[in-house]
């Protein structure tokens, strides 16, 4: 890929991702194996006034020998650099950007539940810094193509040329692949809240889900509680995009209110495992049940994380019809995929999407209705032929989804 079409991406991700502030700290998270981009985005940091930018380095290689050969409970030992490190971040309220480039296949044969055991145990200490922080800094999470990745995508390629196909995918679905991403996400940006506007005018109460592979869920919606796409706002007035690509308007369902069972169209790579043709089964508002062809393990271990994480706390809308599901290409990655049809997600609910939300504590939020845990995974729902139907507060029902696509 041309270096000025890198180079522009890397401008895309901080002027329009993180919106990054004069004076404003940066902590990128990146596999070392993608150290070149890295460099142009710590370069555009530092050009756009960063005050200071951390590089958090992360290797799939390390980190797979550490879950085989290390003992759990030490692993799971929240070290005092580590807990310093949430500290000051909650402190200084630094954007955060997140550059994913994981190998689908990079933790295939982990124990899943050593895994989840060491996650769960790392975040009673680590979670409730994140959760000081909720709502008040810019964040991103954004695709780099790495080897790994693209050979999984495009195993008949040599690797050289499926690393180039992987970023022409990555870039066109970041509408950056013409070098004018900034102004093209502008306009994307609009027309995200143009939908959600329309979707937040309906009053809706609940959704049902139904498809011809089986899908017939019900999901109860917050009264108030907003559709939201594109950008947002934080606390401390910075307007960021938190995914790039993005394709859905998105809210928080009531937690304790979904019914029935729903069945993947995608697969969801989690924790560098694959977990394929699966469904969840609901009562009461909670996973009760779950099976997969691959990866059944690595999905059970998503509901025992912690209290909420059997919960939904995301229903997002993207049409059939996407530009990422119309490139044809399965990513094998969640950012990507999601953005590609209609996702649920398991876990932490939104807070700001609740009205008025910044005159309220995180308790206060949560007592609410929005799911609160300290995880939150995707999975993707959307089918050709997948309908949905809202019920209004005053009882009438509307299309919002036929065979796939919008029905307004």
């Amino acid at each position: 890929m041309k270096k000025e079409i890198l180079e522009k991406y890397a401008e895309l991700l901080v002027k329009t991702g993180i919106a990054l502030k004069p004076g404003q700290p940066v902590v990128v998270t990146a596999n070392v194996d993608i150290e070149d981009f890295v460099a142009m985005v710590v370069e555009e940091c530092y050009r756009d006034g960063a005050s200071r930018v951390v590089v958090n380095w992360t290797s799939e290689a390390i980190n797979r020998i550490s879950l085989k050969e290390g003992k759990k409970e030490e692993l799971a030992r929240v070290l005092p650099f580590e807990e310093a490190m949430e500290a000051w971040k909650s402190d200084e309220l630094p954007a955060l950007l997140w550059l994913d480039s994981d190998d689908p296949d990079g933790m295939n044969g982990i124990d899943a539940s050593k895994a989840a055991f060491i996650r769960k145990e790392k975040n009673k200490v680590l979670y409730p810094y994140r959760e000081r922080r909720e709502n008040k800094y810019s964040w991103l999470i954004a695709g780099v193509a790495s080897k790994a990745w693209a050979k999984k995508v495009f195993p008949d390629l040599p690797v050289d040329e499926a690393v180039e196909k992987l970023w022409e995918a990555i870039l066109f679905t970041s509408r950056a692949l013409d070098g004018n991403g900034i102004a093209n996400w502008d306009v994307h940006d609009k027309n995200l809240k143009k939908k959600c506007e329309y979707l937040n005018s309906l009053r809706l109460k609940k959704l049902h889900y139904t498809s011809s592979n089986g899908t017939d869920l019900t999901v109860g919606l917050i009264p108030g509680v907003i559709f939201e796409g594109g950008g947002e706002m934080t606390l401390t007035n910075i307007y960021c995009q938190p995914n790039i690509p993005s394709e859905e308007c998105f809210t928080s369902p009531m937690r304790g209110e979904a019914e029935g069972i729903v069945y993947s169209a995608k697969p969801l790579s989690y924790a560098g495992q694959l977990i394929t043709d699966f469904w969840v089964k609901f009562e009461k508002g909670k996973a009760v049940d779950v099976g997969a062809k691959t990866g059944e393990e690595a999905l059970r271990s998503i509901l025992s994380l912690d209290e909420g994480s059997a919960y939904l706390g995301e229903c997002a809308l993207v049409p059939y019809d996407s530009p990422i599901n119309n490139t044809g290409i399965l990513f094998y990655d969640t950012l990507f995929d999601e953005n590609a049809a209609c996702h649920l997600a398991l876990g932490r609910g939104f807070t700001n999407l609740y009205p008025d939300f910044e005159k309220y504590t995180e308790e206060e939020l949560h007592s609410f209705g929005i799911n609160k845990s300290s995880s939150h995974v995707d999975f993707m729902i959307g089918s050709k032929d997948l309908n949905i139907v809202g019920t209004t507060e005053d009882g009438r029902e509307v299309a919002i989804f036929k065979d796939g696509n919008w029905a307004f």
